[in-house]
Parts: structure tokens; C-alpha cells; sequence
């Protein structure tokens, strides 16, 4: 890894890929195996800071909003406060750890090669998956989803499939994070260049007496502002990849030319190629948690148990005092019914059950603010347009409330607190910047539209189909791929990662093949 300011002015390379994410890491590994690969990623590394590789540092990073942060704290329209990575190792520096393949459907309806599929995985998991250790908060909740009719019981399984199951987590038995950043150990040191703190402000596009623009090379900046380029070598196969992420990758697109042509225009960039859906179908998967408070202390756990529901919402949980940092999580103090002396902050008891929402099937669209590449977007995702999210989400809360009345549970929560205190409680939270409504005496689909919060798992703006073909290919363009979670219809699994890091290896094999065979 080095600093982009040390970075030539000028350089050629067989592969350019934007962003070293969960999805640029594993790719920019493979393909180093067979050719020359720049790696570009605008943060730092994620190596020796605590608040990444810790598992009891969960929620600092997210809350963390100095420009050196290794998240970029964001705000959808809707009112939803949300982050995304700025850091070698992408989203897997900042999430919750759960490590879940995508369903078999899944990959048969994105029409992978399941051999190929199953053999990136497990390249994966050879380095960064673990069982985890379960402990009694995270037991009680596998028990209380059994309890509530989330079957079968499925043990421990990297696998999605219907009923309650112990996932993968990125979290060693130590509690030390491993990110896509350490697929980098599979790289060959000797076909790739990394260039951190490098912010790519555009793809140069070749155009003249051409049928299509070809991507040609790339313009970024060091942390200096100093200018530099890097291109393509001379060759059919060479490529530029944009793995810069849901936001990043439409991002990066619109501001090198390529998309809506009036939205182009209005910020005065130069159309390349007037392509109307980059940054359409940008979704965000809804999750609703409700808080318990514990009257027993509660072990530190991130995500570990999930229970796949057939109505459409996945219930997960996390446990301990790690979670009171989080970018939108509640602190004790946040609720009113306790005094500081029955709850100090360093004896913060209890977690959150969450659900979130399968799909979604509810869009929006992300524009630019402005042509510099280091501000957000803007993004809306019109969380619960479509009346099925909703109900999703309503038997999701229904299926929380089951599991804390249930057996297992009871150890976990005081008896005087009930069902619609316990409702109550997080509806005051300050999750999101939406106005509230709640009281217990509502229908739930108000407490589901009022505690809206992210789950991390925003996808869609370069989707397979309309954006890119299924090769990734931008369509409409030569020598340009987007390979990210910005291709994904929906999210895959319970959780993305998994499958983002698996696409960034089974396309640099597909990639490296066709390479070989012409």
C-alpha cells in the first residue's frame, strides 16, 4: 500500500479498478495473478486503528465524522441517517460482521455459474469467515425465534435457507475484525499497485472516429490535491473497473459523462453518453429494531443469529454496550423512563431484535449535489412506498414481540416493562430525523414508518439489465465494468458482503479466462 502522493504522475496499467472495497479487494487480488492492476481507494487503511478491527469498538467508527473517518456519514432524503466506507476494505471495516451467502435462487436468477459461485465463496471464507461464539443473549433470541415458529433449526451454516440458523461473522474467536482488505494476501505483490488517499475524479473516455467511447484511463487526486493520471496499456482485454460502491459507482459514472443527459448538463459536465438509468433503482433494505433493556448484564455481540422468515423480514440482534456508539443508535440516556443512577452509560444492559426487510421492493434514484467526487450524493430510497415492504415489516415487529414474551427470553427483560412500553420507548429514540408519531395505541405500520433506520445494505444506480449487461459491462461504452453492490436488483442473503466479496472473485476468474482464451 502507499500513499497516492508518491504515485507518478503518469502510469499504465493492464486494469484500472476505482475503490478498494469489499468487492475492489478480492477482484483487484484475482486479477493481479495475470496482468498489471491499479487499485485506487480514496481512505486510509484500515490496519492498526481499533475502532475497525475491534469488535467491542462497534459504532465508533460509524460515529466518527472528522474527514480522516474511515466513514462518510450521509443522509438520505428520506430522513434516514446512513454511512458509507471511506477506507481499503470497504463496507467490511465498518459493519456488523455477519458473513451469509446468497439463497441458490439467487444466483440462478442473476444466472452465476453455481461451481464458480461456491468456489469464490469458499476462497473467501479460507480468510476472513468464522463460526461464532455464541453466548446467553444470543442463545435466548435462537431459542425465543425457534419458540415463535421461525423453523426449522438449522445450526451453524454459511447458507440462506428458510428457519433459524447461526451465521459466519468476518469477527475471530479474539473478536478481531478481518476485512476484504486482507484478500490482498492472495494478490501476486508483483502485478499490483495500491494508492490510498487517491480520489479519482473521472474516467477519460477515447471518442474520436469510434462507434463507442472506450474508456482509456482515469483522472485522481492525492490528499495534496496534486493531479495525476493513470491509463490503459495498449491491449483489447484492458479494462477500467468502477467498484466504488452504491453510491460511489452511479457517482463516478455521472460525473465522467455517462447518464441522465438534462441532469448532466444542469452541473455542466460534458455527456458522454446520455444513459437516463444510472442512479435509478437505489434501494435501501428497511430495518425497525426494538430496544430491550436487561435487568442481567448482556454479552457484546454483533449479528450472529438470524431467523429467514417466509413472509419476507430477516430478525437479527445485537447485544452489549458496543451497539450505544452506533452511527444511529440510542443511548441509555435517550430513554426518558430511566434516571442516570438506575442506568449508567458504563453499565449500559440489554440490545437490540431487529428485522429487516427482504428485497425491497420499494426504489428511488440518486443525483449529484455538486462535481466534487469527495461530497454525497443525493439519495432517496422511499423507504415502505410499496404497502408490501410494510407488511413485511409489520409481521417482522410481530415476530420480535413473540420472541421477548417467549421462555428463553424472560431472563433478558424486566416484567414490568411491557410489549408497548418496550415500543414506546424506541419510537421516543432519536433514530432518524423523521417526525414522530408513534403511541402505543397506533397500528404498527406508523412505529415501522417513524423508527426507520438502515441496515447498511443500500444497493441498485448501476443495475444489471439497464446500467451494465451481465458481464458488468457498462452498456454503451468499450473497456468499462461496474463490479459492486451498485449492480445488485436486490440484496442478496441476509447480509451483502459475502456475496460482493464472491462477485469481486468470480469475476476476476471470468475476466482472467477470457483474457487467456483470445
Amino acid at each position: 500500500m502507499h500513499n497516492a502522493m508518491s504515485a507518478p504522475t503518469l502510469s499504465y496499467y493492464d486494469y484500472i479498478i476505482v475503490g478498494g472495497g469489499t468487492g475492489g479487494c478480492p477482484l483487484a487480488a484475482t486479477l493481479s495473478q495475470n496482468a498489471t492492476v491499479l487499485l485506487l481507494e480514496r481512505g486510509g487503511s484500515p490496519y492498526g486503528n481499533p475502532n475497525i478491527t475491534k469488535m467491542t469498538s462497534f459504532g465508533a467508527a460509524l460515529s466518527d465524522l472528522s474527514r480522516s473517518s474511515p466513514s462518510q456519514r450521509f443522509i438520505s432524503e428520506d430522513g434516514v441517517i446512513n454511512a458509507r466506507a471511506r477506507v481499503l476494505g470497504g463496507g467490511s471495516c465498518l459493519n456488523a460482521g455477519f458473513y451469509t451467502r446468497a439463497s441458490t435462487e439467487y444466483v440462478k436468477q442473476a444466472g452465476w455459474d453455481g461451481g464458480l459461485v461456491n468456489e469464490s465463496y469458499q476462497w473467501v471464507e479460507k480468510l476472513v469467515a468464522f463460526e461464532p461464539p455464541l453466548g446467553q443473549w444470543q442463545s435466548a433470541v435462537r431459542d425465543g425465534l425457534l419458540e415463535a415458529g421461525v423453523l426449522p433449526f438449522n445450526g451453524f451454516s454459511y447458507d440462506h435457507i428458510y428457519g433459524t440458523k447461526v451465521g459466519g461473522t468476518i469477527f475471530d474467536q479474539q473478536g478481531n475484525r478481518h476485512t476484504a482488505a486482507d484478500l490482498l494476501e492472495y494478490a501476486n505483490p508483483s502485478g499490483l499497485t495500491v494508492y490510498l488517499h487517491a480520489s479519482v475524479h473521472k474516467i477519460l473516455f477515447a471518442r474520436k472516429g469510434r462507434k463507442m467511447p472506450k474508456a482509456r484511463g482515469v483522472v485522481f487526486r492525492d490528499a495534496k490535491g496534486a493531479k495525476h493520471k493513470a491509463y490503459l496499456k495498449k491491449g483489447l482485454k484492458n479494462e477500467i473497473i468502477i467498484s466504488a460502491g452504491a453510491l460511489g459507482s452511479p457517482q463516478l459514472l455521472m460525473l465522467s459523462g455517462v447518464g441522465p443527459a438534462q441532469h448532466l448538463t444542469s452541473h455542466n459536465i460534458r455527456v458522454v453518453l446520455d444513459q437516463p438509468l444510472v442512479g435509478q433503482g437505489m434501494s435501501d433494505n428497511p430495518m425497525n429494531a426494538v430496544f430491550i433493556p436487561s435487568p442481567i448484564p448482556v454479552e457484546v455481540s454483533l449479528i450472529q443469529v438470524v431467523g429467514i422468515t417466509h413472509f419476507g423480514s430477516y430478525i437479527e440482534a445485537a447485544g452489549g454496550e458496543n451497539f450505544a456508539g452506533g452511527a444511529s443508535s440510542p443511548s441509555p440516556r435517550d430513554y426518558g423512563m430511566f434516571s442516570p443512577e438506575a442506568i449508567e452509560e458504563a453499565a449500559f444492559r440489554g440490545g437490540f431484535i431487529l428485522e429487516k426487510v427482504t428485497g425491497p421492493i420499494s426504489t428511488g434514484h440518486l443525483e449529484l449535489r455538486t462535481r466534487n467526487p469527495n461530497d454525497n450524493p443525493s439519495v432517496t430510497f422511499n423507504y415502505f412506498k410499496d404497502s408490501r415492504d410494510l407488511q413485511r415489516c409489520v409481521q417482522g415487529i410481530q415476530t420480535i414481540e413473540k420472541i421477548v414474551e417467549s421462555k428463553p427470553f424472560a431472563k433478558f427483560r424486566y416484567e414490568f416493562l411491557s410489549w408497548a412500553m418496550l415500543l414506546n420507548m424506541t419510537a421516543n429514540a432519536p433514530l432518524n430525523l423523521l417526525p414522530k408519531h408513534y403511541n402505543p395505541s397506533m397500528p404498527l405500520e406508523v412505529f415501522c414508518k417513524d423508527t426507520v433506520m438502515t441496515i447498511w445494505h443500500y444497493h441498485g444506480g448501476c443495475q444489471v439489465g439497464k446500467v451494465v449487461d451481465a458481464d458488468y459491462r457498462v452498456v454503451g461504452v468499450d473497456s468499462l465494468r461496474v463490479i459492486d453492490g451498485s449492480t445488485f436488483n436486490d440484496s442478496p442473503g441476509t447480509n451483502p458482503q459475502a456475496t460482493v466479496m464472491m462477485l469481486g472473485r468470480y469475476m476476476g476468474v471470468k475476466i482472467l479466462r477470457e483474457r487467456v482464451a483470445n
